[in-house]
């Protein structure tokens, strides 16, 4: 069973930074793409950022130059460092781990975890 947990949501000033991290168990990491979405209020939820088994990335273009994906396979962790943060970027950010990572486009499963709430104030 799969198990996906992110934590280091909080509430940051416009221009300020954080950095999300996702731990996620039954799967073997290394061996995996994982990805970093976003929902805001009334929106669906979209990708920010996806990283392959080999370390190939993906950005959504609200992002690029702001966010980084990593994944530190002796930790096995999975993290989003996010610069520049706008009030755009208000949203509650998901992990989603072991999905299909196929010609640059990340597709997600049914592996989400609970979402950490990350909050830029202007």
């Amino acid at each position: 069973q799969v198990q996906v947990v992110e934590s280091g949501g909080g509430l940051v000033q416009a221009g300020g930074s954080l950095r999300l991290s996702c731990a996620a168990s039954g799967i073997i990491f290394s061996f995996n793409a994982m990805g970093w979405y976003r929902q805001a209020p009334g929106k669906q939820r979209e990708l920010v950022a996806a990283i392959s088994s080999g370390g190939s990335t993906n950005y959504a273009d609200s992002v690029k130059d702001r966010f980084t994906i990593l994944r530190d396979s002796a930790t096995k962790l999975l993290y989003l460092q996010m610069n520049r943060l706008k009030p755009e970027d208000t949203a509650v950010y998901y992990c989603n781990a072991a999905g299909t990572y196929l010609r640059g486009t990340y597709y997600p499963n049914n592996n989400w975890g609970q979402g950490t709430q990350v909050t830029v104030s202007s």
